[in-house]
């Protein structure tokens, strides 16, 4: 069975695993200078990550959801209106935020084009309209098939909400796969942006946990409100060293993953029924099947009968993501099969 649900199926090789038995721990939850804890491993975890993105400091999440759910709450208060875009995953997925029982923000949508790209002008319109707290972006865009966002938009859509004095949140779930695909430094992509939110747990397979970097003064907010989630954890160093052994180790290997997405791509274009929504940039394609009849969960469902695992999104599409694990012969066999599903 080859299994493309997602690249949280990663799983971490003996060589990060082994990093836990030596980690230095302590309690993260009990604080200090900084509302920093005691726990060595997340603390120098936490600084790398600050390195990477160029940031002044960054915070250990249990999830990405937390993640992002603590930093936007760090810039809104309730009733604050947020503005997404229209398919962004902390908006259609992680929905805390804008659940009328939790955190009461009111959602205000940008559309993207057809490459994944948030459409500037609609962007302005909002912004002109008044009263938006905060500017979220996603990059690597998920359902669009992992769409990258170059330096050049997240530059003229930081210098746009900047002129009306509204931060910027970058939702990176992927961030590093993005940074891979534009040849570009991590550090040089949170320029554009005042926090960033990024996974250990994905393509760069460690275990558990995400990271928010910001400035300081971000940051010191971010840590209250992860307090207030319960996001506070202890020996939280058992899961840092792995994360940290990721960001030194994993980062550049992504670029496999996003050679065999390409290869399957290529051996399912020209499909009569199945279509690929934007391009193979990443390690995510998203296809339209809806021409064959099928929806989603039926679609994926004789996907696994012939020895494909792959997860509807949205409402009309299916996702595969490639991740560590998945070779280039696992690609060509998942494409054999999307190939054979769309014969009627």
């Amino acid at each position: 069975m080859i299994d493309l649900r997602s690249d949280t199926l990663t799983l971490p090789d003996q060589a990060m695993l082994e990093t836990i038995l030596g980690a230095k721990l302590g309690d993260d939850g009990r604080t200090h200078a900084l509302e920093r804890g005691e726990d060595q491993t997340v603390n120098e975890l936490e600084d790398l990550a600050a390195q990477i993105t160029g940031k002044e400091a960054g915070v250990l999440f249990p999830t990405g959801t937390l993640g992002n759910t603590a930093a936007v709450l760090a810039y809104c208060q309730a009733g604050d209106k947020v503005l997404v875009d229209e398919q962004q995953h902390l908006y259609i997925s992680e929905k805390v935020l804008f659940d009328y029982n939790f955190g009461q923000l009111q959602p205000v949508s940008y559309p993207h084009d057809e490459n994944g790209l948030p459409v500037l002008e609609k962007i302005e319109e909002a912004l002109k309209g008044g009263n938006i707290r905060l500017v979220c972006i996603e990059n690597t865009h998920n359902f669009t098939g992992g769409a990258c966002i170059p330096l050049k938009n997240m530059k003229e859509i930081y210098e746009l909400a900047h002129k009306y004095q509204v931060p910027v949140h970058m939702d990176g779930a992927r961030m590093f796969n993005a940074a891979i695909a534009l040849k570009v430094k991590a550090s040089e992509m949170c320029r554009y942006v005042d926090s960033v939110m990024f996974c250990i747990s994905k393509g760069l397979g460690a275990p558990v946990g995400s990271l928010v970097c910001g400035n300081q003064e971000f940051i010191l907010k971010l840590r209250e409100k992860r307090k207030l989630l319960g996001g506070v954890m202890r020996q939280a160093g058992i899961i840092a060293a792995p994360g940290l052994y990721a960001l030194r180790n994993n980062i550049e290997r992504l670029q496999e993953d996003h050679e065999h997405a390409k290869c399957a791509a290529e051996l399912i274009q020209g499909l009569k029924h199945t279509h690929m929504v934007g391009q193979a940039v990443t390690n995510i394609l998203v296809l339209d099947v809806n021409e064959l009849g099928l929806t989603p969960q039926e679609y994926c469902r004789k996907a696994e009968e012939k020895g494909l695992l792959i997860k509807p999104v949205l409402s009309d599409k299916v996702r595969l993501v490639f991740y560590k694990g998945i070779t280039k012969e696992d690609a060509a066999e998942a494409a054999r099969i999307i190939r054979e599903l769309d014969k009627r």
